[in-house]
């Protein structure tokens, strides 16, 4: 059932994100150590640099999510109303 409020009262998936991060700094920086020792610098570089983009992103959503309930609330949370103007 719609609410009509479900912008307001969206919530993010912080533990898929957490777990896509981690999923993405393993097989990078599996990447980057394959193509270093197949000598394709370039390559092994493109996976290094996605493998600090994932471990920032990692760094932030672990952030969020030790920030408490009001950022990342759980399912027994019930959706925040939308501010009365």
């Amino acid at each position: 059932m719609r609410s009509g409020n479900e912008p307001v009262t969206a919530r993010s998936p912080l533990r898929l994100r957490l777990w896509l991060s981690v999923w993405g700094m393993i097989w990078s920086a599996a990447g980057a150590a394959v193509f270093s020792l197949a000598e394709r610098p370039g390559w092994a570089a493109v996976c290094a640099a996605v493998t600090v983009l994932a471990a920032v992103d990692l760094a932030v959503v672990l952030h969020h999510i030790h920030q408490g309930p009001h950022y990342q609330p759980g399912p027994e949370i019930p959706p925040y109303e939308p501010p009365r103007r």
